[in-house]
C-alpha cells in the first residue's frame, strides 16, 4: 500500500536535509527538473533524487505518492511557467497566441522533461488555471460552449504536440540532431528532377524551413479557422433582417 503524503504543514517541521535545506515541493519539483536535463529520463530515480537532495529517497514519499506522482508535479510546473507573467488582454486571438508561444517555449526549456510529460494529465492547480484561462478567452470572446470546447481542445493538443516533438529532437544526442539537420542540405537537396521533381524544385525552401518548428505558423492555421467559426456562430446568431 502507498504510504500517505504528509500535509504540506507538517512536511515544513522537517529537519533540514544534509545540504542545509528544509524540504519542499518546490525543491524536489526544481530538483527533478535539473536531473531529467543531466541524465534524461531513465535518470530520475528516488535514489538519485535523494543523494541529489541530501536526504534518504523515502523522504520523497512524504510529498509525492510516488515517482509517477512526482512527474505529474514536473508537468504542471512547466505548464505554470507557461502561465506566469500572462494576462488576458480581451483581444482573444493575441491572448490565444501569446500563450500558446508561451507554453511551446516553456517545454522546449526543458526538453527531456517535455519528452516525459507534455502527453500526460495531472489535474494540478496549474493545469487547471491554464485551462480555465483558454476556456474564458473563448467564452468571453462570444465563441458558443462547443465551439469553445472544441478549440480549447485543439488548441492545447496542438501546443503540447508540438512542444513533445520539439522537445524529442532537442533531447537527441548532438550528433543525431545534427544529422538530421544537415539530412536537408545532403540527401534531400541531391534528389533528381527526374526521380523526385516536387521535393527536387523546392529544396532550397525545404533546407531553409525543416529545420525550424512548424508551431507558430499551425498556431496561426488555428487561430484563422477559429476566427472563421466564430464569424460563422455570430452569423448564425444574428436575427434575420425583416
Amino acid at each position: 500500500m502507498p504510504k500517505k503524503v504528509v500535509p504540506e504543514s507538517a512536511r515544513r517541521r522537517r529537519r533540514p536535509t544534509k545540504n542545509g535545506e528544509v524540504l519542499s515541493e518546490r525543491i524536489i519539483v526544481e530538483t527533478a527538473l535539473r536531473m531529467l536535463a543531466e541524465h534524461g529520463a531513465a535518470g530520475l530515480t528516488a535514489r538519485r533524487l535523494g543523494l541529489a537532495l541530501g536526504a534518504d529517497p523515502s523522504t520523497l514519499y512524504r510529498y509525492f505518492a510516488g515517482m509517477d506522482d512526482l512527474t505529474l508535479a514536473v508537468g504542471a510546473e512547466l505548464i505554470g511557467r507557461a502561465l506566469r507573467g500572462w494576462e488576458a488582454t480581451g483581444a482573444w486571438r493575441d491572448d490565444l497566441r501569446a500563450l500558446g508561444l508561451r507554453i511551446h517555449r516553456a517545454y522546449l526549456a526543458h526538453p527531456q522533461a517535455a519528452v516525459l510529460t507534455a502527453s500526460r494529465v495531472t489535474g494540478r492547480e496549474q493545469e487547471i488555471a491554464a485551462d480555465e484561462a483558454i476556456l474564458a478567452v473563448l467564452r468571453t470572446a462570444g465563441f458558443p460552449d462547443p465551439e469553445a470546447v472544441r478549440i480549447y481542445h485543439t488548441f492545447i493538443d496542438q501546443s503540447l504536440a508540438f512542444a513533445a516533438l520539439d522537445a524529442a529532437s532537442l533531447a537527441l544526442p548532438r550528433a543525431a540532431r545534427e544529422a538530421d539537420e544537415h539530412m536537408w542540405e545532403t540527401a534531400y537537396a541531391q534528389l533528381s528532377d527526374a526521380s523526385h521533381p516536387h521535393i527536387a524544385a523546392t529544396s532550397d525552401l525545404l533546407a531553409a524551413r525543416m529545420n525550424h518548428s512548424a508551431y507558430p505558423a499551425a498556431l496561426e492555421m488555428l487561430l484563422d479557422s477559429a476566427a472563421g467559426r466564430l464569424a460563422r456562430a455570430r452569423a448564425a446568431a444574428r436575427p434575420p433582417e425583416p
